[in-house]
């Protein structure tokens, strides 16, 4: 019996051996066969998760549940603006290109084998530049971190508790982040790419400005209004909200207001070291720097030469129109005025007709929750005349549309605005694509071009559905659309002047003196406002002109088949992505 035992034994022993091996077998089998589009998103998906953890805004405008796309424990940072941090991600960016090109495009689906090319295009774009990190710009007037954080913080979402506890970390790490500004900046002046004296005043006066009233900051009195709602749903007591409210005011004078001041100082010291007060091209590299940003940040890979020429060709066609409008209503150009005088209209009304009239030429989308806000008085000096706040990808709302009332505009101009920002601008191609269900690495693929393009191709559309609502004939709004185009175009080609061919301030009035643009300070800020911010004219014009293009590139093969809503579906259900991802996958749909 017992010699009996040990053979049986033996043979359950022998017996788990061979199901342990067959299970190895079985689980290398498995990993070998797992499908191309498995193994690609769960290279996407790692890549989300990496670039949402090392920022805690990014993460919280992004997604509402992070823990539901994996991402639990998460330092508190708004990121890191040190050297060393460049050439970190630099090395992390040749990794994941390496990563990338180890998979076959065509055996991924038409959604991965979009995040392919567009990937393998941004990579590339990125890397051809990381090594003049030094000439990009933080600061800036406009478009600066330092002018976009207050707006950030103060929509930052209370949707519990625990927001209010990561929002307090995210106020205590704005010292470490500014410093960490201060150093790039003292990096740049070492390097003699610091900023002009005139674009460091214009930062410095804005940070002065934020602190000026420190008891009755804006901050404030909106973390208020968000914790009394908190309180109103009973997630937190009266007393707790009375001790966060005290928390916040402690960490703005202990935290936020003293970064700004710093900065301000910081800058004031820096002041002298930059000797350009032009653009790029006046630094070394700055032209092959400036192609870079009209590629990664536009999205068009056509040499500069050839978007020059397209431009001027443009121009030429809006003079003619404009040439040959004015012949047919001889009247127009001193009834404009008088005839586009209306009265002012309130945002929602112009929305809600927006959303309703669009159906004509654009698939339909039911959004029933946004909001119009205005912009905290503290800042409209330095803000856009309008702006759209992007909701999460997995919770789509809050929807909100800021108006700066500090920017006069005529009731046709507020009506464009909100067709820009709102229907069917970019509201309207957010909610659309957020809800065709695409990869989460969507949204963090930066395609500007594509976003700001997109919603002046419909601002233009829009002046007719103007002319229908506020009761201006087509003719004025015609002549308005194409003054607006002219502006545009003209800004564009200023920005290609100054940054890549070398003009300066003598050169640009000049050529706004021809157009009966005289005034030497409004001259000043177009001019300094393209010299701080290159490139950002183009996203929306040259986007423009590239969606305008594809359409008409449908047009033609198309031909009396042609169908514009269904053209302006087949854009928006490919999504944003650089102009030559979107014409390639455009064309597969015709």
């Amino acid at each position: 019996m017992k010699k009996f035992f040990q053979k049986k034994r033996r043979l359950l022993l022998f017996g788990s051996a061979l199901f342990f091996l067959f299970g190895i077998c079985f689980f290398c089998f498995k990993s070998c066969f797992i499908s191309p589009d498995a193994q690609f998103e769960q290279f996407t998906d790692k890549l989300f998760e990496n670039e949402l953890s090392s920022n805690t805004l990014n993460l919280h405008y992004t997604l509402a549940n992070p823990e539901k796309y994996g991402i639990k424990e998460k330092e508190i940072s708004l990121g890191d603006m040190s050297p060393e941090s460049f050439e970190k991600g630099k090395e992390d960016l040749k990794k994941l290109q390496k990563k990338l090109n180890s998979f076959s495009p065509e055996k991924l689906s038409k959604e991965n084998q979009i995040i392919y090319d567009i990937l393998r295009l941004s990579f590339a774009t990125q890397l051809s530049a990381a090594d003049d990190y030094l000439l990009a710009e933080p600061l800036g007037a406009n478009l600066g971190i330092q002018a976009q954080l207050p707006v950030l913080l103060a929509e930052y979402t209370f949707r519990s508790p625990d927001d209010i506890k990561d929002y307090f970390s995210l106020l205590a790490s704005i010292p470490q982040y500014f410093k960490s500004i201060v150093r790039f900046e003292t990096e740049k002046s070492k390097k003699g790419l610091f900023m002009s004296d005139t674009t460091a005043d214009r930062i410095i006066e804005q940070c002065n400005t934020f602190v000026e009233n420190t008891e009755t900051n804006y901050l404030h009195t909106m973390f208020q209004e968000r914790v009394q709602k908190l309180q109103e749903e009973k997630q937190i007591s009266k007393k707790q909200a009375s001790s966060y409210i005290t928390m916040h005011q402690k960490l703005l004078k202990e935290s936020v207001f003293p970064s700004y001041s710093l900065l301000a100082q910081e800058l004031e010291h820096l002041k002298g070291t930059g000797k350009n007060k032009n653009g790029l091209s006046h630094l070394p590299k700055g032209k092959s720097y400036y192609s870079y940003l009209i590629k990664n940040d536009v999205g068009d890979y056509r040499s500069i030469d050839e978007i020059e020429k397209d431009l001027y060709q443009q121009l030429l066609q809006y003079y003619n129109d404009v040439q040959k409008l004015s012949q047919e209503n001889p009247a127009l150009p001193e009834s404009l005025n008088t005839e586009t005088a209306v009265e002012m209209v309130e945002p929602e009304k112009i929305l809600a007709f927006l959303q309703d009239t669009i159906t004509k030429d654009f698939p339909a989308l039911t959004v029933k929750d946004y909001e119009v806000k205005y912009v905290p008085k503290a800042i409209e000096e330095f803000s856009s005349p309008a702006f759209y706040l992007t909701p999460p990808i997995d919770t789509l709302n809050p929807n909100t549309i800021y108006i700066n009332k500090g920017s006069s505009v005529s009731c046709p101009e507020l009506f464009t605005t909100l067709a820009h920002e709102g229907f069917p601008g970019h509201l309207y191609q957010t909610l659309y694509f957020g809800k065709q269900n695409a990869s989460p690495i969507r949204s963090c693929l930066s395609c500007s071009g594509y976003i700001e393009g997109w919603a002046t191709f419909v601002e233009d559309r829009s002046y007719r559905y103007a002319a229908d609502f506020l009761n201006i004939s087509p003719a004025s709004m015609e002549f308005l659309r194409l003054n607006r185009c002219i502006s545009l175009c003209l800004y564009s080609l200023l920005d290609i002047g100054i940054h890549d061919k070398g003009w300066n301030f003598t050169a640009v009035s000049e050529i706004l003196s021809s157009f009966g643009v005289t005034e030497e300070d409004v001259c000043h800020e177009i001019f300094q406002y393209i010299v701080e911010n290159p490139a950002n004219y183009l996203k929306y014009y040259l986007g423009f002109l590239n969606f305008s293009s594809l359409e008409n590139t449908i047009r033609e093969l198309e031909g009396d088949a042609f169908d514009l809503k269904k053209f302006h579906k087949n854009v928006l259900e490919i999504g944003p992505a650089p102009f030559p991802v979107l014409k390639k996958y455009l064309l597969m749909k015709y």
